[in-house]
């Protein structure tokens, strides 16, 4: 026998046992199920004993660096000092009467400056969009609003970048300090964004400080990745020609390793700044004022039409601001031939100045280009509301019946049943497919996952926040996977698929919920309406790319054999593009968990509602108690999904 056949003898040999292990415990998840009726109670739900007080041990952790160790001075005077950048840009961009005193710069030169980015960044198109945003800004009366969200975006985004750069070059330098810094890593960018919020409420307080430093707090992780990912990818040839220059050490980083990453490094810029804009919409719930803080009291008061206004606005700053950054990101730095004259090399900039310059001066003559007042300006939200009422009434005949059908017939039912199981079947039947996907440590893993969500003592919430997401995944994939598919068919239509998923994805969760709460009300109907649209953008994405990236060869073997278009995507595309599905269906998970904690101000009963609950009472021990049951479940996902991804992959030959 050769040594190739008698590893694959091994590798079945090891499937097998797997597989016998994950059916004995999917049999005793199936025994403790039915046996409910005679279980003791311990194995119903978590005893007593078996409930930890997490909650009271993080208050009195924080109460010691808060008071004891007086850590709470230092964020303080950290606080203070960001709120002097705040005062600054809120100064310039809407006139807040702080130092310097110069503003408010005219809406006019505001929207001249992001032409000029665009149009140095991509050209003409570019250029006529981010004017025209910041058009479609003043026109409608939103300026100031805009301007608060701006002010806090343009303080945080650079202080994240650069608290990025330094840990993610300390991460590069040190394996040691990668080692600890990965799994907060990974916990970090599974927290929702409200467990970010409580600790900076506790220490800073409220109002535009304290959203901008949840913001850099929130933002931060992705610039450490991709510095980190950046660096470790910059070739070694490339670095000895550094050595052979006589560079030194941080000459080596300054000046070739940091602008050999620099693609990576500004992919993190651009998650940052999308990352940004997310956490500051949503820090209108610690007293964060701009266009959050306006949309979350247009919905409450169920005013749509003022609220698609609002949507619009932020759904055009980040388009715009994807668009820039990535078109950063892509840019390939000019050289301009020594000796060319400073005006010819600041062409653009002194266009600009130029442009600069009349704006200002016709702002002046014209107050209009100065400052659009709300009784001046344009607004949508009659002609909207009148056109949502009537779409509404067209369509209350199917929306009742749904939501009456969805409520009565699926959620209420699947949410019993969520809460009748037995705590200890649960996890049995989680190790059961932790076994089955990566043998024991992947049981473990499942089981230290759940297990400590049980020790929580919010076992109920958390069975309510699995239904609803459980549901609504399965809602997304029926309709991503299809639409994937179909997408995947044409290289026109992928584009233009993928152009929109990109687009759609550069949406603040929070603008999902306009459409659902016009249709269906306040109610879970909304928030899994919700939950679906925003968890079924990554699922069509990487239908797409997976499909798309079937090897040709395999392809045409399959046309070769006579295969129809049907059985080669069943066949041959489907099998090996089910790895990279898998990521989208890993994402979508995630998407759902942000989404349903979001979603939870329109009256949920799981975790999210606790977590509000632990916000508005600043309890710190309690919201990240909570923030860490939800990080749980997305990082159980992500392990078993990236195990069973990895195995497949081999599997198909598709990596060593």
């Amino acid at each position: 026998m050769t040594a190739l056949s008698t590893n694959a003898h091994h590798v079945d040999a090891r499937h097998d046992v797997r597989m016998r292990v994950a059916q004995i415990l999917l049999m005793a998840a199936l025994v403790l199920t039915v046996g409910k009726g005679v279980l003791p109670e311990g194995l119903v739900r978590p005893p007593a004993w078996m409930v930890w007080p997490f909650a009271d041990w993080i208050n009195a952790f924080f109460d010691f660096l808060r008071d004891d160790l007086g850590l709470i001075h230092v964020t303080r005077a950290f606080a203070d000092g960001v709120e002097w950048l705040l005062d600054i840009t809120a100064n310039l961009l809407y006139g807040k009467n702080r130092w310097p005193r110069l503003g408010p710069i005219p809406w006019s030169v505001i929207a001249i400056t992001a032409a000029m980015i665009g149009y140095y960044l991509s050209g003409w198109r570019l250029a006529m969009f981010a004017g025209l945003t910041f058009v479609w800004v003043a026109v409608m009366g939103q300026w100031e609003w805009t301007m608060e969200t701006l002010s806090v975006i343009i303080v945080a985004a650079p202080l994240s970048i650069l608290l990025g750069l330094v840990f993610g070059t300390m991460a590069w330098r040190s394996a040691g300090f990668r080692m600890v810094l990965n799994p907060l890593l990974n916990v970090a960018q599974s927290l929702p964004h409200f467990a970010y919020m409580i600790p900076v409420v506790v220490f800073i307080g409220v109002g535009p400080k304290a959203g901008a430093i949840v913001t850099i707090i929130f933002s931060v992780p992705p610039m450490i990745r991709m510095t980190l990912l950046g660096l470790q990818k910059v070739p070694p040839e490339v670095v000895e020609a550094g050595h052979m220059a006589g560079a030194t050490r941080w000459q080596l980083l300054r000046h070739v390793r940091l602008p050999t990453a620099r693609t990576e490094i500004l992919v993190g810029v651009n998650q940052v700044i999308m990352q940004c804009l997310a956490m500051v919409v949503l820090a209108s719930f610690i007293g964060m004022p701009g266009l959050g803080q306006k949309l979350l009291q247009l919905l409450q008061a169920l005013k749509i039409g003022r609220s698609i206004e609002i949507g619009i606005t932020i759904v055009l700053l980040a388009v715009m601001l994807d668009r820039c950054s990535k078109a950063w990101a892509t840019r390939q730095p000019e050289h301009i031939e020594k000796g060319t004259s400073w005006l010819i090399r600041h062409r653009l900039l002194l266009v600009w100045a130029v442009l600069v310059g009349v704006f200002w001066g016709l702002s002046l003559m014209f107050p209009v280009l100065h400052e659009i007042g709300r009784r001046d300006a344009f607004s949508l939200a009659d002609p909207l509301d009148a056109m949502m009422d009537w779409v509404i009434m067209v369509l209350d005949p199917v929306t009742q019946w749904l939501r009456w059908f969805l409520i009565v017939w699926v959620l209420i039912p699947l949410r019993d049943a969520m809460l009748w199981l037995p705590f200890s079947a649960v996890l049995v039947f989680l190790m059961a497919v932790g076994w089955a996907v990566g043998g024991r440590r992947s049981a473990l893993i499942c089981l230290a996952y759940f297990g400590l969500i049980a020790m929580t003592g919010w076992w109920d919430r958390a069975m309510i926040t699995v239904y609803t997401v459980t549901f609504a995944v399965f809602l997304a994939t029926l309709i991503g996977f299809p639409l994937g598919i179909w997408g995947s068919r044409s290289e026109s239509r992928a584009r233009a698929v993928l152009l929109i998923c990109d687009t759609l994805q550069t949406f603040p969760s929070f603008i999902y919920l306009i459409p659902v709460i016009m249709l269906f009300g306040v109610n879970d109907v909304a928030v899994v309406g919700a939950v679906v649209l925003f968890a079924a953008v990554p699922l069509i994405r990487y239908t797409i790319e997976g499909l798309r990236n079937v090897p040709v060869a395999q392809i045409e073997a399959a046309n070769m054999s006579g295969a129809s278009r049907r059985q080669t995507l069943w066949s041959v595309r489907l099998p090996l593009a089910l790895p990279t599905i898998m990521v989208g269906v890993n994402q979508s998970v995630m998407f759902s968990l942000f989404m349903v904690i979001i979603a939870a101000f329109i009256g949920t009963q799981d975790l999210g509602q606790e977590m509000q609950r632990a916000l508005s009472s600043s309890d710190v021990g309690k919201g990240l108690v909570l923030g860490l049951a939800v990080a749980f479940m997305g990082l159980m996902v992500d392990h078993l999904i990236t195990v069973w991804a990895n195995r497949r992959r081999k599997a198909l030959g598709l990596e060593t």
